[in-house]
Order: C-alpha cells, then structure tokens, then sequence
C-alpha cells in the first residue's frame, strides 16, 4: 500500500516492470538504521490517512461520521496523527478511528522498525522528471 501513488521506487529489486516516466512525480523514501538496514511495521501506530479513494461506506456509527467530516475538513487525504485531532479540539475518538481503518476509509502506518534498541530515520524527497533532468521539488537550503 502506498500513500503516494501506483507506482513506487522500491529499496529492493522485485519484478515490478513499471517504469519512470517523462512528466512523473515520485516520492523517493530512504531509511537509515543504526540496526541491520532492514525495516518492518512494529509498534503502536501514530500516522494515519484517508485514501484518496476511500469506497462510499454507510458507517454505523455516528462518532465515525462525524471524525470522517473532521478528517475530510482539516486534512484531506494528507497523513496525521491523533496530536493533531487534540489540537482541534476532538476528544474520545479512538472507537471511531478504529472503524474508520476497520472500513477501509482510513489507513493506520505503523513505525518503522529495525531490530530492538537501534534507531531508525526517515528521509524523503520529491522529485519531477522533467524532458532533460530530474528536478528536486523539496529541495530546500536545511535539506
């Protein structure tokens, strides 16, 4: 599953025969670890998101609906973390962000983990290939 889009640049070779093409924007996710240098989804999780294409599901509960409008207001399909609900002022909402994953609406990311006791980092970049070169859009003068 992928927040960014179909395709994906893997940190592994699979026998995915897409390609990058002209006019693409990718997402370019590296990790580095004081561990072994293989990642996994382990522990509690902190980031969710709403698909970009979440089905129409008629939800049961009406806490869902209303954090499903809350979700839909403030971020759209754009990753968050339950902070962010307490900063808007939502409260009791964890039953509902449970059914929201449990329907598909909304995906939970879990961290990624190397073997216990090492740390692990996340960087990304965008990137936009151009008809001559590949152009950094999140490029910046700290990163």
């Amino acid at each position: 599953r992928s927040i960014h889009s179909t395709k994906s640049v893997p940190i592994v070779k699979g026998n995915d025969p897409a390609k990058m093409e002209e006019g693409e924007v990718f997402a370019i996710e590296t990790f580095g670890s004081t561990g072994r240098g293989f990642v996994n989804e382990d522990g509690e999780c902190s980031i969710y998101g709403k698909q970009f294409d979440a089905p129409h599901v008629g939800l049961r509960l009406q806490r869902s609906r209303q954090l499903l409008a809350v979700i839909n207001k403030h971020f759209g399909s754009l990753p968050f973390c339950p902070r962010y609900l307490d900063r808007i002022g939502e409260t009791r909402y964890l039953m509902a962000l449970k059914n929201l994953c449990d329907s598909g609406i909304v995906t939970a990311y879990p961290p990624l983990c190397d073997q216990k006791g090492s740390y692990t980092a996340q960087f990304e970049h965008t990137i936009f290939l151009r008809p001559t070169c590949k152009e950094i859009l999140s490029r910046g003068d700290d990163y």
